[in-house]
């Protein structure tokens, strides 16, 4: 598999373990059109890739992700043709992230946000640092959870932990993330590296088939829940896209000031 179309994910391969990196460190790794696009497509290009037995991803610069670039969000305010289209990638990420039944581990430095939270938690294994921080802020910026984060975060930790953390936009720790199990285990972040490593070559060197079809008994039910939720969270999204408070809301963040919203 030729990964050198990749221009956002910088794409590396060693032993059967490939690792995936978000490299967009000059924004925390912020997602636009760019690299949407390329999320939407890396998991199936995984997928096809005889020489790929465990993905590792990560962000670059000591970011994991800090969710959609709001410059270009706001710039589809309203063009329900450019919002629907980014729904449908959405849709697509989640499912190949299930379907891929190769182990993918999410190591996560520094904000992991919005829909890049329901990228690491996606994963099999999610080890971050303590001080490693998680939020799926939709609500604050006037828009519904529909990237994933209505899906997953109820399945980890329960509906009422989730409607606490979804209905507020309040970010979480790594620390207390692990404490409730939103998350695999809280690292000290010298020792997450060699953790990271150790793990990918453990599950490289173990029973292949045994272990992706053990991950795809596991997914199956969850993709049930899923495809049950995924089609109308979009929906959902796709339409707070169209609304005045979702422009409000994403103003407020580029200004760096309290949203104030209006209900419309």
């Amino acid at each position: 598999m030729d990964y050198a179309s990749y221009r956002n994910l910088d794409v590396s391969k060693q032993d059967g373990i490939v690792t995936v990196t978000l490299n967009r460190p000059e924004i925390r790794n912020a997602i636009d059109e760019g690299l949407h696009e390329e999320i939407g497509r890396i998991f199936l290009d995984l997928d096809t890739d005889d020489d790929c037995d465990v993905v590792i991803l990560t962000g670059a610069g000591g970011y994991f992700c800090g969710g959609g670039d709001l410059n270009w969000v706001l710039s589809m305010h309203g063009d329900v043709v450019r919002t629907a289209a980014a729904i449908r990638r959405d849709r697509r990420i989640q499912n190949s992230m299930l379907d891929l039944e190769k182990p993918i581990i999410a190591k996560v430095r520094g904000p992991a946000i919005g829909l890049g939270c329901s990228l690491a938690l996606f994963c099999d294994f999610v080890y971050a640092t303590p001080e490693a921080t998680f939020a799926d802020p939709h609500v604050s910026v006037g828009l519904v959870a529909g990237d994933g984060g209505a899906v997953i975060w109820p399945q980890l930790i329960g509906y009422a932990r989730a409607r606490r953390y979804l209905l507020t936009g309040d970010a979480i720790k790594g620390g207390r993330a692990a404490e409730i199990g939103l998350i695999t285990d809280a690292i000290p972040d010298e020792e997450l590296d060699q953790v990271v490593a150790e793990l990918a070559t453990r599950l490289r060197h173990g029973a292949s088939y045994s272990i992706k079809w053990t991950k795809a008994s596991i997914n199956a039910g969850l993709k049930v829940t899923a495809n049950a939720i995924i089609d109308r969270a979009g929906a959902f999204e796709n339409l707070t896209q169209m609304t005045n408070d979702n422009r409000l809301g994403m103003e407020a963040v580029l200004k760096k000031q309290k949203a104030t919203f209006t209900g419309s």
